[in-house]
């Protein structure tokens, strides 16, 4: 006899009983249930389920819990229940709106002893879980819809600038709705590309080994989080990411890894930075012309402190809102940061993407 049968021997027919709603995760391996789950579906006199392709019925079935294949109603659910039984719905994916509607509503009429009823997950997602759901969403959709499935990298990756851009833009004015939003947008773009990849017939490459790159560089940069190293400030910190970025790289200039096809007060900014860090004294070039006189600017900015691009896109928001306002249309009010500072140096932690 089961632990509930044998709580239920003597038990008067006036003893409503009890209902489990067991919930599941879709993104957690069928069979993988929490100890109080498996507690409640040993020790249940019934197991119900609606759906017959739910993905724990074989696992289910394999741990020797019968289950059968109703939907049962509020009423059902309560004459089930009486005597002093126990019940156990597994939900369906949907849930179990229907069920526990009628239960609130017999429960609200005051004329019917309603059994106890447990909302039990049985396995729960863990942070970052909707990523799998973000994955399998774009793999179906590089599959089965006819503009991604032709897409290329170098095709999406104007998109990449773009969204990049409006991310900086969200972040600037302050905005968390669209911060969150267009974080959503860049992560987009990050799946997109590795769905693609995996495509590739010579080298192909998916989402996980993009992941397991990033998991393994971000530990081998913090040996003061994940190995004996000490670190007790930010200048610390940064001498561990330096040195340890440095062993991977073994690059033979400090120019290498600078992208070129940054917008140019980035590109100056990153240039002087790199060489300032490395100890190099390096005389700006000689010549005439506006694009020297920007150089000598974002040089000058980047010694400050100060990031050169931000603080041009503050300045141009400000002349922006000045042309508005010679037409008469109303500014939209934003506060530009008073802050343009560019941080630690150059190689301070997710400088260029961790390059």
């Amino acid at each position: 006899m089961t632990a509930a049968g044998a709580a239920t021997v003597g038990a008067t027919a006036a003893d409503p009983g009890r209902v489990v709603l067991l919930t599941t995760s879709h993104r957690v391996a069928p069979g993988l249930l929490s100890w109080p789950a498996w507690q409640a579906l040993h020790g249940a006199d019934r197991v119900l389920c609606a759906d017959a392709g739910h993905p724990q019925l074989p696992y289910l079935r394999e741990a020797g819990v019968t289950v059968d294949l109703e939907s049962p109603t509020a009423e059902d659910v309560v004459d089930a229940c009486a005597g002093g039984r126990s019940l156990v719905v597994v939900a369906t994916g949907e849930g179990e709106s229907r069920l526990t509607d009628g239960l609130a509503r017999l429960a609200g009429s005051g004329r019917i002893r309603m059994p106890d009823l447990e909302l039990l997950p049985a396995s729960y997602d863990l942070p970052g879980a909707r990523l799998l759901d973000l994955v399998q969403v774009m793999d179906r959709i590089r599959v089965e819809c006819p503009w991604s499935s032709q897409q290329t990298h170098k095709g999406l990756a104007k998109y990449g600038i773009e969204e990049a851009y409006e991310l900086v833009e969200a972040i600037e004015e302050g905005d968390r709705d669209e911060l969150r939003e267009e974080l959503g947008d860049v992560l987009l773009q990050v799946v997109f590309h590795a769905r693609m990849a995996e495509d590739h017939e010579e080298a192909p490459f998916s989402i996980d080994d993009v992941a397991g790159g990033i998991v393994a560089k971000l530990i081998h940069r913090h040996p003061h989080v994940f190995g004996d190293e000490k670190a007790t400030t930010p200048e610390e910190v940064r001498e561990h990411w330096l040195r340890t970025k440095a062993e991977e790289k073994r690059r033979t200039s400090v120019t290498e890894g600078v992208p070129l096809g940054q917008p140019g007060l980035a590109l100056s900014a990153k240039l002087s930075s790199r060489a300032r860090t490395a100890g190099l004294d390096v005389p700006l070039p000689a010549g005439e012309g506006v694009g020297y006189e920007l150089l000598a600017m974002a040089v000058r900015a980047e010694a400050e402190g100060v990031d050169p691009e931000a603080a041009l896109r503050a300045a141009a928001r400000t002349y922006r809102d000045a042309i508005r306002g010679a037409e008469g249309v109303e500014t939209d009010g934003d506060e530009d940061a008073d802050e343009y500072g560019a941080g630690d140096d150059e190689d301070h932690i997710g400088d260029d993407g961790g390059r």
